[in-house]
């Protein structure tokens, strides 16, 4: 049986380019970066090439990038952060339809430091309330955090202009751009930034590897200590991973333009395709999207039983997050867009990669069209 992979946002492949890459830094090369011998200077020379093909990917210089172990440890790094250095400031504003790793922590920082934490709305189309983001930033606000693309709908929120809002209040900013990176084009200078995050393995490299960007002259304390990235984050660096990232973003960055139209008309066609043998079908999310996501509602249809039949088909898809995907709960997200449960339940998403083929995605319509006949064939006939 021949596996159709569509939860690329959970995590990619590794692409054999970067995997042949990585192989010396398992073994022939093992030195560690802070040591003074020839072994230890050999990686810290390849730790710095790949800190400069993340800066260009970024558009940043070498010294705003931290390598981390991926974007949880990054997301809550900045968090922590902003809150260490605004100290007087006790009010984080972030979107009701943020990653767990985000909202997790601001819940857990609102029950035991008195955190102040403020949850901006979001429309039926999953877009942002650019009013209440407004009215909730203010000036003892120390830190606006949103998703740069929703990680379930795909939906790209206005972060240049979220900015600008936080800017004027002297609040910080930080992006999650777990989902965009690799997928749209990311220049910290012109998104208006604080800080940024995002994984590897999102890319199509290892997981296990991370990034945060920090501004010029933010002064950020450190979640693990140690002299290791500008005493910016501890721990002997995972180089392996690091120089994965170095030929992901390499990658990304040669294809961005090109592999963004072609994984575009590969979502649509499968939107398409399924909207079109399942009228009762519809996307959850619209307005601007990263090119690779659809979140797709199959009413009547219990979401966990045609993810386990395309599973037996060979078809990899998801109800959401992978981080949340327990199946005891609905999307958080789709009941934020006001989705009731049912519907959420109901809901898949579907996430391409350069690797995604228009064969594939027939072959998905196909099997997700017989399935719902199998389950619903009074619902079909009728339509």
């Amino acid at each position: 049986m021949k596996l159709i992979y569509l939860d690329n946002n959970a995590t990619t492949r590794v692409l054999p380019q970067v995997m042949e890459a990585m192989l010396p830094w398992f073994s022939e090369q093992y030195g560690n970066p802070s040591s003074s011998h020839p072994l230890g200077q050999y990686a810290k020379q390849a730790a710095l090439t790949a800190r400069k093909a993340v800066a260009s990917f970024l558009h940043a210089s070498l010294a705003e990038i931290v390598f981390t172990s991926g974007a949880t440890e990054s997301i809550q790094t900045a968090i922590l952060g902003a809150l260490a250095a605004r100290p007087e400031r006790r009010k984080i504003v972030t979107s009701t339809v943020e990653h767990a790793s985000t909202l997790l922590l601001l819940n857990q920082l609102a029950e035991t430091e008195g955190i102040e934490v403020l949850l901006v709305p979001v429309n039926s189309g999953g877009q942002l309330d650019m009013a209440a983001l407004a009215a909730a930033v203010t000036p003892d606000t120390a830190l606006v955090t949103l998703l740069h693309a929703n990680n379930e709908t795909g939906v790209i929120f206005p972060v240049a202009e979220a900015a600008a809002i936080a800017r004027a209040q002297g609040a910080l900013f930080h992006i999650d751009a777990a989902q965009s990176a690799g997928k749209i084009s990311l220049d910290v200078a012109n998104l208006g930034c604080d800080m940024l995050s995002f994984s590897g393995h999102k890319l199509h490299a290892p997981k296990g590897v991370g990034v945060l960007y920090v501004r010029k002259g933010i002064a950020l304390q450190p979640l693990i200590l140690g002299h290791q990235e500008r005493n910016r984050r501890g721990g002997t660096e995972n180089l392996t991973g690091i120089v994965g990232l170095d030929i992901a973003c390499h990658l990304a960055q040669q294809s961005l333009t090109s592999e963004r139209t072609t994984i575009a008309s590969l979502r649509d066609r499968l939107e398409q395709g399924i909207l079109s043998r399942l009228p009762f079908a519809r996307v959850n999310g619209n307005g601007l999207r990263i090119p690779n996501t659809t979140n797709i509602c199959l009413p009547d249809l219990p979401g966990d039983e045609v993810l386990l039949r395309l599973g037996q088909a060979g078809v990899m898809a998801s109800q959401g997050s992978a981080c949340t995907a327990s199946g005891t709960e609905p999307s958080h997200v789709l009941l934020a867009m006001g989705l009731n449960r049912d519907n959420a339940f109901s809901s898949l998403r579907f996430s391409l990669s350069r690797e995604t083929t228009e064969a594939e995605i027939d072959s998905v319509i196909d099997t997700i069209a017989a399935i719902a006949k199998h389950i619903l064939p009074e619902v079909l006939e009728a339509a």
